[in-house]
């Protein structure tokens, strides 16, 4: 990215959330943005995601210009390219585990017999094969990370974004949610982290 604005707009009132952001990130890095609360870093996560459009600025893609995208275009990469990892992990309280991972396969198109397999591997891949039945109301908070987690990846995206992903979680909990996501990067996976907690951000590299 490159001297990204984003300015949000109410009535009057001008409240502009970056100020002339600039980022490179390479393949297979694991870069983690850190600073206070307020000071734009889910914004800033929000626009790398595709979720919301800067005010002005370039970004780059995989070497592709999505900057002038339209809402269509950003969709289709949000869902090909991205996978995201909140802290209120964002599951559907009424569809099993294994629904919620195969949810990003049914928004690209993929059919079921193959969805079923990438969200089983997904699953096990964050040690949750056993439960692939359960609600999210039936899990720990933890194990429902592991199940945002998998989500994330089902699609083999081009990176990884992670918002909070350890705020609600303990610390002993939160080890074990970054050791999975330091694999996923070791094996390969672009990572880019927000956090505010030291301690989390010495898993980057």
């Amino acid at each position: 990215i490159d001297n990204i604005i984003k300015t949000y707009t109410t009535g009057k009132i001008n409240l502009t959330a970056l100020k002339g952001v600039s980022l490179s990130v390479k393949p297979g890095e694991f870069v983690t943005i850190m600073g206070p609360s307020g000071c734009g870093k889910s914004t800033l996560m929000n626009v790398l995601g595709c979720l919301d459009k800067m005010s002005s600025g370039k970004y780059v893609l995989n070497g592709k210009d999505i900057s002038g995208l339209v809402d269509n275009d950003l969709a289709e990469i949000r869902c090909r390219e991205i996978g995201f990892v909140f802290q209120s992990f964002n599951l559907l309280p009424r569809m099993s585990i294994l629904e919620n991972v195969e949810l990003p396969m049914v928004y690209a198109g993929v059919p079921k017999k193959e969805r079923r397999e990438k969200a089983l591997e997904a699953l096990r891949r964050v040690d949750l094969a056993d439960r692939v039945k359960h609600r999210p109301n039936e899990i720990s908070g933890g194990q429902k990370q592991r199940v945002a987690i998998a989500r994330a990846i089902v699609n083999n995206p081009s990176v990884i974004l992670a918002d909070e992903p350890t705020g609600n979680l303990d610390t002993k909990v939160t080890k074990e949610i970054m050791k999975i996501i330091q694999q996923l990067n070791n094996d390969g996976a672009t990572v880019l982290l927000v956090t505010h907690e030291p301690e989390v951000a010495q898993y980057s590299k």
